[in-house]
């Protein structure tokens, strides 16, 4: 029996996504441009690709590795986004971070919620500072930003708070990730 059997099918999807919704809600808080686009999201692939590819990774971590080098899901199966600006977009990958941290506490190990957590702080962090925000061209500008750092102070506050036992009285038996 696998890890991901702990999962239900969209349970696994968002335990996947989380790590990408991270990334997103910091491009959708400040948006770079196409060449800072390109950069961001490279930054959030390379990594999840270093921390799934990890010498020391835990169970969770093996198992989305083995899902990342198999067949990927059909696309008429994901989450379509409800989003009408980037508000909503960032709002939206932030609730997908909080339920999958939550997934991932109330059925992984310590260790695996731990390097779960740890990988969507440095996604969000990587992608933060993977390109400039203001200026002209690349000159001038700040590599990140103040709302670039709010969202990855939310994110710390959700990964902090998003954990079965830190939570207000949810248990795995009251399911928060129903709510989208």
């Amino acid at each position: 029996m696998s890890l991901k059997d702990n999962f239900t099918t969209d349970e696994w999807l968002k335990v996947m996504t989380g790590p990408g919704q991270a990334g997103a809600a910091v491009v959708a808080a400040s948006p770079s441009g196409l060449t800072g686009l390109m950069a961001e999201a490279q930054a959030i692939a390379q990594t999840i690709r270093a921390n799934v590819s990890s010498q020391s990774r835990t169970p969770l971590m093996e198992a989305m590795a083995a899902d990342l080098l198999g067949t990927p899901p059909d696309p008429k199966s994901l989450p379509q986004s409800t989003a009408k600006n980037l508000e909503d977009v960032k709002t939206q990958a932030l609730e997908g971070v909080r339920q999958a941290v939550w997934l991932v506490g109330a059925k992984a190990s310590p260790e695996d919620a731990a390097a779960y957590k740890t990988m969507l702080l440095e996604v969000a962090e990587k992608t933060a500072a993977a390109a400039k925000e203001g200026g002209f061209l690349g000159i001038g500008g700040e590599q990140v930003n103040d709302k670039e750092r709010a969202v990855i102070e939310e994110i710390k506050r959700l990964i902090g708070a998003a954990t079965p036992e830190n939570s207000t009285g949810l248990t795995p038996a009251s399911d928060p990730t129903s709510t989208q």
